[in-house]
């Protein structure tokens, strides 16, 4: 299939995108994915390997275009986990009493 990515054109196949991760171990994944075969790559990575391109010279979504229309499983980003709130002791002694907590 052609496809464009960073104003360049590729024939991307299934089989040669397989080719192509196979021994790439995955990054850890922050945002966007790709799942290949049994594992879940960074579209990032993906992208960097398939096309031989540096990450900055294209975008997520055109990687994440190709390998959908390559029949890729493409999950969304993770949600995030948001952090503790960190209380301070005035909102902490308030708390154990039972009182709202001001700021």
């Amino acid at each position: 299939m052609r496809c464009v990515i960073a104003r360049f054109p590729f024939d991307l196949t299934k089989s040669g995108v397989l080719e192509s991760m196979k021994g790439v171990k995955p990054e850890q994944v922050i945002g966007e994915s790709v799942i290949i075969g049994r594992r879940t790559y960074p579209v990032k990575q993906v992208g960097q390997v398939v096309t031989r391109q540096d990450r900055r010279d294209f975008s997520a979504a055109e990687v994440l275009r190709a390998m959908t229309q390559l029949g890729f499983t493409c999950p969304g980003p993770s949600p995030a986990i948001a952090p503790e709130r960190v209380h301070t002791p005035l909102q902490h002694a308030s708390a154990m009493l039972g009182a709202p907590a001001a700021g």
